[in-house]
């Protein structure tokens, strides 16, 4: 797959450049998502694509995707002009895309996903024998290996991106786009992303990596693109560059990239869970005497590989499913089994909850962001305090919040899917946090945001706990758990292993015992 065409910098060095944007431009309505955009891409390279929320980066890959169509510009495809009208013809040019959301069909196997849409008689007995010789050449070639028969839904999600990739790469793909890879991955399923990111570049393919995570950027890339409110604001070589530089030209003006928070001063207790137990459908044990307490004034962090208790966990605690064993009380209302509850009763004694998967739990995406705004809190004066809602006062509600924090576009009659991954994460964060929650629940708070946004969300945190909030954090990313959490609770396989000090935590001791291996005092 390596491209043999060369031409030379303006340095006189010699680049070569399988991929070239000249002048695009992209408006949606009054909204221009893309202006003027120049980009070179060389071959056998991982380049970073970076910018805020709202910036223009997918719009841009959809563009090159075929998935939008260029108001004006031109792309330029091994230095030949190239016209993509869809993703078929993006195909046929040899670029493949990885959607943030997979474009999978969980009752398929691996092998019918990879055949989708390609079949043309290779539904017959031989179009099978030779998908399944490639996808095993193929992950033999890049070190990742899928049972050609599994079941999608019944694999994790670092095994279905695996699938998405392969895809891609049986399609032909030399230049494979990758947009937020890691926003769904445990740190885990990471590192061993970027392991096959390393075997594809090293075998010719190239890689566009649109990511907010500008530790990935310095770790995996080779050159880095600034994208600021629709524009082109810098190329980078990455090893002449760094995170500071990066977060700077993103956001337009020096950002904190660690969380400055004063000591904690914790009051009474707020939560107390008590031996709570709760079993998945399928009849195993998800939670297994979990005992902890969290109280005013403190946030305390759940860490945890993903799939370890920590979804059940908030599910109970925000009132969407009950417990089976053991009770928990919250601001002295004691929940068990018997309890009648719900997320609705929940709100109502002032809890909040930040989901971690703002798609199926958070926002309904056919809905305006006006509506979403406002989600749970009907017959408040979020709502105009009325039985009829005061559609006027929930506009300048909703208004109002994205002033606040920086929702892009802002325009609270655009339906939630119309908005980025982040901004839409945003709108759940400004509708959750607006009551002052006495206890706050969240779920991966700052998935798929950019770092200003991040600066933004976490200070809302520190500010809710320094008003006597009793925050529980649940986030793969180790660095938030780290920088946020006054006391840190390791979960394992539904069980605490220890609870530590926030101030005597360290990444390495904590993935240790997420890994069951080691364990500390508990405090």
């Amino acid at each position: 797959m390596m491209i043999d065409k060369a031409k030379k910098t303006s340095g006189g060095d010699t680049a070569c450049y399988i991929l070239e944007l000249q002048k695009i431009s992209k408006s949606f309505g009054l909204v221009q998502a893309n202006k003027n955009i120049d980009l070179q891409i060389e071959a056998g390279t991982i380049h970073g694509i970076i910018g805020e929320n709202g910036a223009g980066k997918s719009t841009l890959m959809n563009i090159l995707y075929g998935l939008h169509r260029a108001d004006t510009g031109e792309m330029l495809i091994d230095g030949t002009k190239a016209k993509i009208k869809s993703s078929a013809d993006a195909l046929a040019l040899g670029i493949g895309m990885v959607h943030q959301h997979f474009m999978l069909i969980n009752r398929f196997s691996v092998l019918e996903n990879v055949m989708l849409g390609s079949e043309g008689g290779s539904l017959l007995s031989s179009g099978k024998i030779a998908t399944v010789n490639k996808l095993k050449e193929l992950g033999q070639t890049f070190d990742m290996e899928v049972d050609p028969n599994a079941l999608v839904s019944d694999l994790n999600v670092g095994m279905r991106q695996r699938v998405e990739i392969l895809k891609a790469l049986k399609g032909g793909a030399k230049i494979l786009i990758l947009d937020e890879p890691t926003g769904v991955l445990t740190p885990q399923e990471a590192t061993q992303l970027f392991d096959i990111l390393d075997k594809l570049r090293a075998n010719g393919v190239t890689v566009l990596l649109i990511t907010h995570k500008l530790a990935e950027i310095m770790a995996i890339t080779d050159n880095v693109s600034i994208m600021r409110g629709g524009e082109m604001v810098g190329h980078r070589k990455t090893s002449n560059t760094d995170p500071q530089e990066l977060a700077e030209l993103m956001v337009g003006r020096k950002v904190l990239l660690n969380v400055e928070k004063p000591k904690a001063k914790p009051k009474e207790i707020a939560l107390n869970v008590n031996s709570l137990g709760c079993f998945s459908s399928r009849g195993h044990k998800v939670l297994d005497d979990l005992t902890f307490h969290v109280k005013a004034g403190e946030i305390l962090g759940i860490a945890g590989v993903s799939g370890n208790g920590q979804t059940p966990l908030m599910e109970i605690l925000s009132g969407m499913r009950k417990p089976d064993e053991g009770y928990f009380e919250i601001l002295g209302k004691k929940i068990d089994r018997d309890t009648k509850v719900s997320p609705f009763t929940m709100r109502e004694n002032s809890i909040g909850h930040i989901p971690e998967d703002r798609h199926k739990h958070g926002l309904i995406l056919g809905f305006e962001a006006y509506e979403n705004m406002v989600l749970g809190f009907h017959n408040t004066e979020m709502t105009g305090g009325k039985k009829l809602l005061d559609k006027n006062h929930m506009l300048m509600h909703a208004a109002e919040r994205m002033d606040e924090y920086d929702i892009r576009p802002r325009n609270p009659k655009l339906l939630a899917s119309s908005f980025s991954g982040g901004n839409q994460q945003k709108i759940v964060v400004a509708r959750e946090l607006y009551k002052n929650p006495k206890l706050l629940i969240v779920g991966e708070p700052t998935r798929g945001v950019d770092v200003g946004a991040i600066e933004f969300i976490h200070k809302q945190l520190i500010e809710l706990r320094d008003q006597g909030c009793a925050i529980i954090l649940v986030s793969v990313e180790l660095d938030e758990i780290l920088g946020l959490s006054d006391r840190i609770l390791v979960m394992n396989k539904g069980q605490e292993v220890s609870t530590v000090n926030g101030d005597d935590a360290n990444p390495k001791d904590l993935g240790l015992m997420m890994a069951g291996i080691s364990q500390g005092a508990s405090n």
